[in-house]
């Protein structure tokens, strides 16, 4: 008998616990998007959400990168996850189609500004989403690059090859 009142509290503590996940998602509106810009190293992305209303896959993201689907676009799979991670941590699948336009820099630090992008385009649409971006650190551009070559250098740091004689 108190093993069947334990499984019950558990149970009854897994749908509270559902309940506190159920998140609200906005709708945009018909023709509207929300924009925002991410930036990493010389990479820019500018990236646009709109409501996804013909969707038949509910269970992917729709990211579209310079007239490309995302999958295609970052074909490294590390790539991908870092460019999808916002949608990840709100477990955000097929409710918004994203469109990006991204240029400069390399496929590693386009990537990182597509994440900031989104990032910064979700907290738009539904500022409760903050805390939790906040948390994982996907609201903080990463201000680092490449350091200028000095006069007298072979790169940045780099000096010649000192003699004595």
């Amino acid at each position: 008998m108190e093993e069947e009142t334990i499984l019950d509290e558990k149970e009854i503590e897994e749908v509270k616990e559902d309940k506190e996940e159920i998140i609200h998602f906005p709708s945009i509106g018909k023709n509207k998007y929300i924009e925002a810009i991410g930036r990493r190293k010389r990479a820019v992305a500018r990236v646009r959400i709109f409501d996804n209303l013909d969707s038949k896959n509910k269970d992917q993201f729709e990211i579209i990168v310079n007239n490309k689907p995302y999958e295609n676009y970052f074909q490294v799979i590390n790539l991908k996850k870092i460019a999808d991670t916002p949608l990840r941590k709100l477990r955000i699948f097929g409710i918004y189609k994203i469109i990006a336009k991204v240029q400069g820099g390399g496929l590693r630090g386009q990537a990182d500004a597509l994440k900031l992008g989104i990032a910064r385009a979700l907290v738009k649409i539904n500022s409760e989403w903050k805390l939790k971006l906040k948390k994982s650190g996907l609201l903080t551009r990463d201000p680092r690059k490449k350091e200028r070559k000095k006069y007298g250098l072979k790169k940045a740091r780099k000096a010649p090859q000192w003699h004595k004689r």
